[in-house]
């Protein structure tokens, strides 16, 4: 079967994800579910590689044979985008897709927290959106730029890798780069892109200490920063941040974060009660006055004890969210405790708040 094919039976079962690897057949990620298609036959070598051959342009495959792995986006015109993954397991090519539509959907359509209409409207500071892969935070950022898009004439500037969605000019003017394609790497990146005259700048993923260096550096002096890490909560997300340095520079590092941080937005997939789809839970943390001091002083550990108290202002830790969508009977308590950093609150929380103690 042709590749073209395989990815449209992919969108037509509205999969997130397709897997060609040998010797297994073609399965396909549904719902968080990894479902293998056994009416197609197994994958072979020679498929691999002519799929291979096929999606990839000759700097690719010598980039790939190189580096034993490549990403890069392929596109079908009509259909949709993919985000593809190339590496070598046990002598083989292994090739995955994630699925980008062409359309972005927007913050209400998507049933993202409002509060981040209000958050991507503003002139400075950093914002990150973290939770595990696979979780929605490309679409989430890209729900957050299309709003912007809508609203303000800025000069946005994304450095991704690869370019998932693609956007148009509405009121603001955006450039897209690459990595690979457009730019060696996300830290020399963004120094450049800081001379471009830029309001809003977006990093594909905050990934090494020098990017992270230069991302809070940006947000200090005037851009506002949208980012990304594979972090489950704020407060992990503030310690991972702050490791990143050497001891030295921690204490400089918490104080220029206190001041540049706006909000943390943690996000996770559930599947739905009801077996189709899946929803999501957020934890939102806003950098108030409590948030930045506690940064400051490197008690991070206390941060959700901050955002329980402060749902007036938009924020929620992620078991509160978790509960919240139990009650409303839209996840079963079972995949709620498993996606919860601290089921024994969760459990308080359901039996306090919603009376659930059990099943």
């Amino acid at each position: 079967m042709e590749i073209n094919e395989l990815l449209k039976i992919m969108v037509d079962k509205r999969a997130s994800d397709l897997h060609l690897r040998v010797p297994s057949p073609p399965v396909l990620r549904i719902d968080g579910e990894l479902i293998p298609q056994q009416e197609l036959p197994p994958v072979t070598v020679k498929d691999t590689e002519k799929v291979f051959e096929h999606i990839t342009t000759q700097s690719q495959r010598e980039a790939f044979y190189r580096e034993l792995e490549l990403d890069f986006a392929y596109s079908i015109p009509g259909l949709a985008r993919f985000r593809v993954s190339v590496l070598k397991q046990r002598g083989t090519i292994s090739l995955a897709f994630r699925l980008v539509p062409f359309e972005i959907l927007s913050i209400d359509e998507l049933g993202l927290p409002q509060v981040l209409k209000e958050l991507v409207l503003k002139p400075r500071g950093l914002i990150l959106v973290t939770g595990p892969t696979g979780s929605g935070k490309s679409t989430t950022l890209a729900a957050m730029i299309n709003h912007l898009n809508e609203n303000e004439k800025k000069n946005v500037i994304t450095i991704e890798d690869p370019i998932e969605y693609l956007y148009r000019n509405k009121k603001c003017l955006i450039a897209q780069r690459d990595l690979g394609d457009d730019t060696k790497a996300f830290a020399t990146a963004l120094i450049h892109v800081l001379r471009h005259d830029p309001d809003v700048i977006i990093v594909g993923e905050m990934r090494d200490l020098e990017t992270i260096s230069t991302a809070i550096t940006a947000a200090e002096t005037g851009h506002l920063v949208l980012g990304t890490l594979h972090t489950t909560d704020a407060s992990q997300t503030v310690d991972r941040l702050i490791d990143m340095f050497p001891p030295s520079q921690q204490q400089q590092i918490r104080l220029q974060l206190s001041q540049a941080i706006e909000a943390i937005l943690s996000q996770t997939l559930l599947p739905r009660a009801e077996g189709k789809g899946r929803v999501a839970a957020f934890e939102v943390m806003m950098a108030n006055v409590a948030v930045r001091n506690l940064i400051r002083e490197g008690k991070s550990f206390e941060l959700p004890n901050v955002m329980q108290l402060s749902s007036k202002d938009g924020m929620q830790t992620l078991d509160q969210a978790l509960a919240d969508l139990v009650g409303r009977r839209l996840v079963t308590r079972e995949e709620a405790m498993m996606k919860s950093s601290h089921p024994e609150q969760l459990k308080k929380l359901l039996q306090f708040q919603y009376g659930i103690s059990k099943v």
